[in-house]
């Protein structure tokens, strides 16, 4: 596994790396060149002294002739040689925060243990890291930045049209909003998380067939909610997929075909004057009952109604998996249990943008 770490200024980069070498044996690997600025020179002070998040961090990677030789030896001149020398031991891990660009990602992204990882923090949050931190490193000569001269630095940081960084931390599949007041409290957040998840990198079936489910809804017309399925064979095999919508031929429910649907009606009333078929019912309509064998997994993401649960009995599906509940999960589940047909919800790792603690900001 290769995690590679970007974030704006005195986000907590660094440390969410250092995290990942103490707690779960990663490796830190490094790129020559690593923070130049956008100016073509190292990033100033304030980058160097306060990445490692809250003031109250105080982490810093021991400066001895040991760890520069370590160092040495796992700093690489281009990202295709770093991702050669980790291709060999990809089983091992390794931790990045050097992607100057997304030429670079691109390369990195090629393998299948990649996975990016960003930081941030709000501004206000960052410059006073920025600050608490310069002071207390006493850093001769160095005093802290103001806010404005801060927060122009951060701009050219992210947003600078050759080397601006915020291209990248928009890629990333795990997205942390840092506003942790101190190491320990980051730490045990971050154990929370359960970062090196393999999930992350190649999803199992439940995540790969819910985020199908979930690519089957966004075709529904329905002007109620967007719901997709997905019906699975043995073997894992795609039996068919299904939206909610009007039936072929009719007007899609958004352009008025279905008048219960448009009236703006809560869920479950006038149930017997719409006009969509479910997700639920356009997978099994488009499956067949003679293509549905016993042990066939039906992925919802949401949990199908009562009218739907009475069908997939019928047709023999053995299991049902759903991301979100509805206004009748209660009923339902009783229809299955009866049945014998098992229901379970699904939660995937958790992916996108994550607060890792709220604060105040005044």
């Amino acid at each position: 596994m290769l995690i590679g770490i970007c974030g704006s200024i005195c986000s907590g980069k660094k440390t969410v790396a250092q995290y990942l070498v103490e707690h779960h044996g990663f490796k830190r690997l490094y790129l020559r060149g690593d923070n130049l600025g956008v100016n073509g020179i190292r990033e100033n002070a304030s980058e160097e002294a306060t990445d490692s998040g809250p003031a109250a961090h105080g982490s810093h990677l021991p400066d001895s002739l040991a760890v520069r030789s370590d160092h040495e030896s796992h700093t690489f001149d281009t990202a295709e040689a770093l991702l050669d020398f980790v291709t060999l031991s990809w089983r091992s891990r390794f931790v990045t925060t050097d992607i100057p660009t997304e030429k670079a990602l691109d390369v990195l992204l090629r393998r299948p243990f990649f996975m990016l990882l960003s930081t941030d923090a709000p501004l206000l949050v960052r410059w006073r890291r920025h600050s608490a931190r310069l002071e207390a490193s006493g850093t001769a000569g160095a005093s802290p930045l103001s806010l404005d001269a801060f927060a122009a630095e951060n701009d050219r940081h992210l947003f600078c049209p050759r080397q601006g960084l915020q291209p990248l931390i928009s890629r990333a599949t795990v997205r942390l909003l840092n506003t942790s007041p101190s190491l320990a409290h980051l730490y045990a957040t971050l154990g929370t998380l359960d970062i090196p998840n393999p999930e992350r990198l190649r999803p199992g079936w439940d995540t790969y067939f819910m985020s199908l489910a979930a690519l089957a809804a966004q075709r529904s017309n329905c002007m109620k909610r967007r719901v997709g399925c997905v019906l699975v064979g043995e073997g894992h095999r795609v039996v068919s997929t299904g939206y909610n919508g009007t039936p072929r031929g009719l007007r899609n429910c958004a352009d008025g075909g279905c008048p219960r649907c448009n009236s703006g009606h809560s869920s479950g009333v006038g149930l017997a004057t719409c006009l969509c078929l479910h997700a639920e019912e356009n997978a099994l309509l488009e499956a067949g009952r003679d293509r549905i064998r016993g042990g066939s997994v039906l992925y919802c993401d949401t949990c199908p109604c009562l009218t739907c649960s009475i069908k997939i009995c019928q047709v023999g599906i053995s299991e049902v998996v759903y991301a979100h509940g509805y206004s009748m999960d209660t009923e339902t589940a009783a229809v299955f249990r009866q049945a014998g047909v098992k229901l379970r919800q699904f939660t995937p790792p958790p992916n996108g943008l994550i607060h890792l603690t709220k604060m105040d900001l005044h």
